[in-house]
């Protein structure tokens, strides 16, 4: 798992069938940008938590994705509490 920055979004004229209904967004993260399937409706600039590899294809009905947007991180609760 990952925790990146919503930065954009990818828009595509033409999608294979087993991607349509998906939205794609660019996020920044410390590995560098991803473009993930969002199933959370998130955002530009929203902190967001992404899986990647062989769980993001399986989140997503086993479609060719490689990061899915799973979860919006809050950020008041991101932190760490003493």
């Amino acid at each position: 798992m990952m925790i990146g920055t919503v930065t954009g979004s990818i828009w595509a004229t033409r999608k294979a069938s087993c991607l349509m209904g998906q939205t794609f967004l660019v996020v920044d993260t410390l590995r560098g940008v991803v473009v993930a399937a969002d199933h959370v409706g998130a955002g530009q600039g929203d902190k967001v938590l992404l899986v990647t590899g062989t769980p993001a294809m399986k989140f997503s009905m086993d479609a060719p994705v490689d990061a899915v947007i799973v979860a919006i991180v809050d950020p008041e609760g991101s932190h760490v509490s003493p």
